[in-house]
């Protein structure tokens, strides 16, 4: 392989943890965001032009304009995080620049966060929170704040990937029944731990289900997935849980049925146009809605942050990095 730098000039887009930030500086000629203010495309164009490793975040657009203004140090983009729907692969490819993610290491608290919605949204915990807080609770008596038990209901879970299946694992234990929607069906052994029935069409999964979980990658294919029609699908006593791309969900189509009661409720942890959630959504008391908090532990980024670090160091040594993005990634 070429010769590269001992200590690349690494620049980093975003705030990152203390730790993970020392560490770089420690390793590389590392120039940080210390003000953790959002990238514009032109400071974005500013930093691969004299960069030789980029290390950015989903709120990055590393769109083919970017990417063309790289300089010719510019051979690595490790990014922050598992999904690189930001990242235009394509362009990175044909320019000779290597991307890397960080898979693995948000599993479990998405999953997490994933079961809390699940948890929260039937029995409208929002909405509880809200009343006691009000000033205008009476007090109990046997028909308010009525939710939804879980014993008894099925799951169905777009996209069974690593988060997927941790979300399966965790809703056993709850006493829901599970189905799934993949691209690729799963081992049967995987289904059989999981307790797993595949359904290969969405819309049959779909009239079967009375929570669904979505946990799929954005694609062309999965733009806008959940639509008006398919939400009809789960019916008036039905739930959606989304803590996987905001534009994989039709929101204008979502609140619409949210306000008609065509649906029960709904637990969003990301947006379309994040930071800014739809006022049709915030105007639903039966949306429990999060600023992207799913991976939001100290644990979650600083284990990010160590998966960037070491495919940074093993590129540098001349070397494939061990989380490189392939074509087909999604």
């Amino acid at each position: 392989m070429a010769d590269r730098p001992a200590s690349p000039r690494v620049i980093v887009t975003r705030r990152l943890t203390p730790s993970v930030e020392a560490r770089m500086a420690e390793l590389f000629d590392t120039a940080l965001n210390p003000d953790d203010h959002a990238l514009s495309a032109d400071e974005l164009i500013a930093a691969v032009a004299e960069a030789d490793v980029l290390v950015p975040t989903v709120t990055d657009a590393i769109d083919a304009r970017v990417i063309e203004a790289a300089g010719p140090r510019l051979k690595l983009i490790a990014n922050f995080g598992n999904g690189v729907d930001h990242i235009d692969l394509k362009a990175a490819r044909a320019k000779g620049i290597i991307v890397t993610n960080t898979p693995g290491v948000l599993t479990e608290d998405t999953a997490d966060m994933a079961m809390a919605l699940i948890l929260s949204v039937p029995r409208r915990l929002p909405e509880g929170e809200a009343l006691a807080r009000s000033g205008t609770w009476t007090g109990w008596s046997p028909t308010s704040m009525l939710g939804r038990s879980l014993q008894g209901k099925t799951l169905g879970i777009l996209g069974m990937g690593r988060i997927g299946q941790a979300v399966a694992r965790r809703a056993r234990a709850f006493g829901l029944a599970i189905r799934y929607h993949n691209r690729h069906r799963l081992p049967s052994v995987v289904e059989a731990e999981l307790g797993a029935v595949y359904r290969a069409d969405l819309d049959q999964m779909l009239a079967e289900v009375d929570i669904l979980s979505s946990h799929c990658p954005h694609t062309p294919e999965t733009h806008r997935i959940i639509d008006a029609r398919r939400l009809a699908l789960l019916g008036p006593e039905g739930f959606l849980i989304n803590v996987a791309r905001g534009e994989i969900v039709d929101e204008a189509a979502l609140a619409a049925a949210l306000a008609a009661g065509t649906i029960a409720g709904a637990g969003l942890d990301v947006f379309a146009q994040a930071p800014i959630v739809p006022p049709a959504l915030l105007a639903q008391p039966n949306a429990l809605l999060l600023p992207h908090m799913a991976s939001a532990t100290h644990e979650a980024r600083d284990a990010t942050g160590a998966k960037v670090i070491a495919n940074i160091r093993v590129w540098a040594d001349g070397h494939r990095p061990p989380d490189q993005v392939l074509e087909g990634w999604v």
